[in-house]
């Protein structure tokens, strides 16, 4: 059976439907084709902006083998570019810097502005000539990629034809239109990295559904029950889970962390979890939010990126770190549910699995959206072989 026919009951509803393939899991020509249709192609999360949060900061990243450069520049406005100078391939910025005056490139002192203008070429014409009619400066600066920011991820369309992002996302964004204000980084204390031995999918996947909660997650099952929860899915941009019973964090004097403004009651108990697709994953609660982007790594490894946000600039420090303990011992309860499939999808004649029609309608709308890329990315190849 071709792989074009099995994609075919992927999309099917979610009763008859089958999940992804093994080979989408375990085939590194897959791998790329999804890397270029799906993590291309739309609005994938690289970084956040605190990562870089005064002017000059920039930091070098690696994005599927891509080299980038995630720079705040001199206006404060957070760019992302090729971490490559235009005469050479040089790679710009090796280590996480302040660029103080221009970024220059340590092969021949070509230099940028943190805006990404080429604005010197030294000798470029002979010893003592730094111009030539052939180098146009204002044709050759830093190749700077499709970006946008919300919550405080740095989403980057490569491709470079994906809708806008404000468009794509416009109904998650209403979802959560009371939680547009502030989003204030916990500091050191509230980010970490999870290094998971799996394909970054089955991250997503995991993310979408309170299902396991009970086996899994006894410990937030206790208070948050599995009843508690309810799906949530936008085909073709979200799915996730909500609880609506939310039990905020307490001090030793039971003070709590300060609310972010203005909310509904609903609020009051109620929490989301989101995957914004393809790779980020949010949650929202009345006192905090965090935010978790997936980096893959390779087709069986993923670094999971995540950040702790609180509605004010300070915080108690003991709190701050008491919630990212607690949070990091939820996520790492779900590493070897994602290892185990991952390796599960090793076995010969599986089918992809079937769904819960009732519990796994989040985690189905993901697989539906990115078969959906991928039959849409091979219809272009042919349509364009056949021109």
């Amino acid at each position: 059976m071709s792989l074009e026919s099995e994609l075919s009951s992927v999309r099917r509803d979610v009763e008859t439907a089958n999940g992804l393939p093994n080979a989408h899991y375990t085939d590194l020509r897959l791998f790329e084709e999804e890397k270029r249709a799906v993590l291309f192609a739309g609005w994938s999360g690289l970084a956040v902006a605190s990562d870089v949060p005064e002017p000059g900061d920039a930091i070098p990243l690696t994005f599927l083998g891509m080299p980038l450069l995630l720079i705040r520049d001199k206006t404060g406005h957070v760019r992302v570019f090729n971490n490559t100078c235009r005469h050479r391939g040089m790679i710009l910025v090796d280590v996480p810097r302040r660029i103080d005056g221009a970024i220059r490139c340590p092969y021949h002192s070509w230099c940028y502005a943190t805006d990404g203008r080429l604005v010197t070429t030294p000798h470029v014409g002979g010893p003592g000539q730094n111009t030539h009619k052939s180098i146009n400066r204002d044709e050759l600066g830093l190749i700077e990629l499709r970006s946008h920011i919300w919550r405080d991820v740095v989403f980057i369309n490569v491709s470079g034809d994906a809708a806008p992002f404000e468009q794509v996302h416009a109904d998650l964004m209403d979802r959560w239109q009371e939680f547009d204000q502030p989003l204030y980084h916990g500091g050191a204390d509230s980010r970490f990295q999870l290094h998971v031995k799996t394909n970054w999918k089955l991250a997503v996947e995991n993310y979408c559904e309170s299902y396991h909660l009970p086996w899994v997650h006894p410990g937030l099952n206790s208070y948050s029950r599995l009843e508690d929860h309810y799906n949530i899915a936008k085909p073709g941009a979200y799915s996730g889970q909500g609880t609506r019973v939310y039990r905020q964090l307490r001090g030793h004097n039971e003070e709590v962390f300060p609310d972010f403004s203005a909310l509904s009651p609903s609020w009051n108990e109620g929490a989301e979890y989101i995957a914004v697709y393809p790779n980020v994953l949010l949650g929202v609660h009345r006192d905090h939010a965090f935010a978790i982007v997936l980096e893959p790594l390779g087709l069986e490894e993923t670094v999971e990126h995540v950040h702790i946000y609180y509605a004010v600039p300070r915080t108690d420090e003991a709190m701050r770190a008491k919630n990212a303990t607690q949070w990091k011992t939820v996520f790492e309860e779900d590493i070897f549910v994602v290892e185990g499939m991952q390796r599960g999808r090793h076995a010969e004649g599986f089918d992809g699995g079937r769904f819960s029609p009732a519990m796994d309608g989040a985690t189905h709308c993901f697989h539906d959206w990115v078969a959906g890329r991928i039959e849409a990315n091979r219809a272009a190849r042919r349509s364009e072989a056949a021109e």
